[in-house]
Parts: C-alpha cells; sequence; structure tokens
C-alpha cells in the first residue's frame, strides 16, 4: 500500500510492458490477484514520462535499491524484475508482489507502506544503486 497523494513517475517503455503483463495476466487465473489490482490503481495514478526524462533517483523496472525498514532501521536490497526473473534468493522481486508493486515509482527519500501479515513496514528508500535508464539501459 503506497501513499496515494505522493506522485509516483513510470517510464513510457515500462508502461507498455506492465500494461501487456497486466494483458496476459488477464487470460490467465492471475486475473484474479489482488495485487493485480493493485498494480493497476498504481499505473492509473502514475505520471507517464520517457526513459529520457525519468530522474535517476526514481525506481524503475529493473532497478536496484536499497530499502530501510523506519521501525528497525534494518536494511534491505532488492531489484524491481518482471514476474519471470523473480528470485528471492537473489534479492529479486516481482512487480507483482506486494512489495514490489509498492516500491515502483519512489524516489529516494520517499517512504512507501508494505502490508504484512503482522501488520504493515514503513519501508524508506534510501538508495538506487542501479537504475537501467541512468546507465543507459533503458531497454532493460
Amino acid at each position: 500500500m503506497a501513499d496515494a497523494e505522493k506522485p509516483i513517475y513510470i517510464t513510457e517503455f515500462d508502461l507498455n510492458r506492465l500494461n501487456n503483463l497486466i494483458q496476459d495476466a488477464h487470460a490467465t487465473d492471475y486475473h484474479k490477484s489482488d495485487y493485480l489490482k493493485k498494480l493497476e490503481a498504481e499505473l492509473k495514478r502514475a505520471k507517464i514520462v520517457s526513459s529520457s526524462d525519468i530522474p535517476n533517483n526514481v525506481v524503475t523496472m529493473n532497478s536496484t535499491v536499497r530499502l530501510e525498514d523506519e521501525e528497525t532501521n534494518e536494511e534491505e536490497t532488492y531489484t524491481l524484475v518482471f514476474p519471470e526473473n523473480a528470485d528471492l534468493s537473489q534479492g529479486k522481486v516481482s512487480i507483482l508482489a506486494p512489495i514490489g508493486t509498492a516500491m515502483l515509482g519512489y524516489q529516494v527519500g520517499d517512504i512507501f507502506e508494505w502490508a504484512v501479515p503482522m501488520g504493515t513496514r514503513k519501508l524508506k528508500i534510501v538508495e538506487i544503486i542501479y537504475q537501467p535508464e541512468a546507465a543507459g539501459d533503458s531497454d532493460l
């Protein structure tokens, strides 16, 4: 769950691929997923920008991000990926996972909420370690 008032930024390239992912998911049992609905809602409220205009401090697809838990101060590092590339043992989290949907489009310094079985975690984006667009890899 993210702050619905805070604007998020998504590249045109990511938007097209995410819309294709949503369209494909609607043809499977995944169309009933709450996570898919949350992703659709996030995309509807996003500010769409070209890959060349996305700020380098925004979480885009295939970005590697360092997060800090606001309650425990523990840090975690994740790479936001498409479902077929997800591998939690390598820190690769799917855009369709709650934390993946929640962090997309937010900027360094932003705090977002993520619902977990024991309540809600507040995570702060501390650093973008790698962003494809900033690295000139906008076709990832």
